[in-house]
């Protein structure tokens, strides 16, 4: 199989490295071909703080899933979190010089390239620059503005902010790896894709992505992102407020956790107790699984307020910004037991668990439609699309060529046409090779 009928999508995890390798089928739905995963050391709160070994991790994974598909892997769409990033609005506009001709892809990215050049804080780097509503001659509220008659082009955007040190230990690890880095996505973005649906984002609906270093939250209103953030807290902390409670290992204690854990502590009753194998020899230990969940839920509680205010800050108790959606919740800390409720009793949203089955064929492995690889499938969706577009402006580029041709046969005796094929990038493209072009300085 050829390179360009298949993508990969990375997935760089605090506690696990999934490479996940998958092509569109004919029916627009996704097709699994191999997966990989490996634990991931060198990782902390979504922050690569160990090269070589997230090197070591990342090989691993993406050697299973060549293994399991039989397919060579080249260039990877990543997903990045952590504790840097963060979000700002920001409106802009232009002036077009020419209001008698409609508005086109050029102006928009004419746009969108004036706010990548804002000036962040030193060591800042901006990831992603969203538009949400475009307003054209003052006309407001516009999803729209191509094929739109006006002089003035103004929008309000959403702009992701991430650690330029961070971004380029990232680049760099894929690059060590022996991959081709093809995007950078942010992971809240990429889970959306995989677990909401197109009437969850217009009728309003909050994302909370539950990994193990961090948690990823992501908002929408109207069908557009409004507001993201990442808390750096996530099942890893639980896991070690289960160590330190219980004086166990760490292994023993995220084992607790997602057998016998529960976010609720009214469930269990007082006799109900769980006994652990003492260390080398040692006596057993016993522990009461009532205890066990009042660790698990003073630490849940914390988390999902720290969310709750985040989406108090969105505005949510405002009318026109209501979440009549509610909460979906995903990534692998959504799997604990009675944590929807939970997270109902506190925010008083409706709340569903987010499976990323619904872009998935039919005959996935069930596996793969776990919430656990919700941001690995959103990833993989994101490389599908981005090679779609090159795939489209190729054709354009040969069509546009072959229509060269044509005109230049027609009229051999005149000077020739100018070339007629402008060279589309999208902005996201343009920030990609700028990237490309900041690692490879790095060297």
């Amino acid at each position: 199989m050829e390179q360009t009928k298949y993508s990969v999508g990375l997935d760089i995890g605090t506690t696990k490295i999934v490479a996940i390798i998958g092509k569109q089928n004919e029916y627009g739905k996704i097709e699994i071909l191999g997966i990989g995963k490996s634990k991931s050391l060198g990782v902390h709160r979504g922050v690569v703080n160990n090269i070589t070994q997230t090197i070591k991790s990342i090989q691993q994974a993406v050697e299973e899933a060549e293994a399991n598909s039989g397919l060579k892997i080249g260039s990877v769409v990543v997903g990045i979190a952590g504790q840097h990033i963060r979000s700002l609005q920001h409106s802009d506009y232009i002036t077009r010089k020419d209001s008698e001709e409609v508005i086109g892809e050029e102006d928009v990215d004419t746009l969108c390239n004036q706010v990548h050049k804002l000036i962040m804080l030193p060591g800042e780097e901006i990831i992603h620059v969203l538009p949400q509503e475009y307003k054209v001659d003052g006309q407001a509220e516009i999803r729209e503005p191509i094929g739109m008659y006006g002089g003035r082009l103004e929008a309000n955007f959403h702009v992701v902010v991430g650690q330029v040190v961070s971004i380029k230990n990232v680049g760099r690890c894929i690059k060590s790896a022996g991959l081709d880095l093809g995007n950078i996505t942010l992971e809240p973005l990429a889970s959306s894709d995989a677990v909401l649906s197109q009437e969850e984002k217009e009728a309003g609906v909050a994302l909370i992505d539950i990994g193990g270093g961090t948690t990823d939250l992501a908002i929408f209103k109207d069908g557009i992102i409004r507001h993201t953030a990442v808390i750096p807290f996530g099942g890893g902390v639980i896991t070690e407020d289960i160590k330190e409670g219980c004086s166990i290992i760490e292994k023993q204690a995220e084992l607790l956790k997602t057998r016998f854990g529960s976010a609720w502590p009214g469930e269990n009753r007082d006799n109900e107790i769980v006994s652990i194998p003492g260390l080398r020899g040692r006596e057993p230990k016993e522990i009461s699984l009532k205890n066990l969940s009042k660790i698990i839920h003073a630490r849940v509680v914390e988390i999902i307020e720290q969310v709750y205010v985040e989406i108090k800050n969105y505005g949510h108790e405002e009318q026109k910004k209501k979440l009549i959606a509610g909460i979906v919740l995903t990534g692998g800390g959504s799997q604990l037991k009675h944590l929807k409720q939970l997270v109902e009793y506190i925010t008083g949203m409706d709340t569903r668990i987010g499976y990323p089955n619904e872009h998935l064929a039919g005959d996935s492995d069930e596996e793969v439609a776990s919430p656990l690889y919700a941001t690995a499938v959103g990833l993989l969706m994101n490389a599908i699309k981005n090679q779609e577009k090159l795939k489209l402006t190729q054709e354009e580029i040969v069509q546009e060529q072959e229509e060269e041709l044509v005109y230049a046969e027609r009229n051999a005796e005149t000077v020739a046409r100018p070339s007629i094929h402008k060279e589309r990038k999208s902005v996201f493209d343009k920030w990609s090779e700028k990237l490309k072009e900041f690692l490879d300085n790095a060297e």
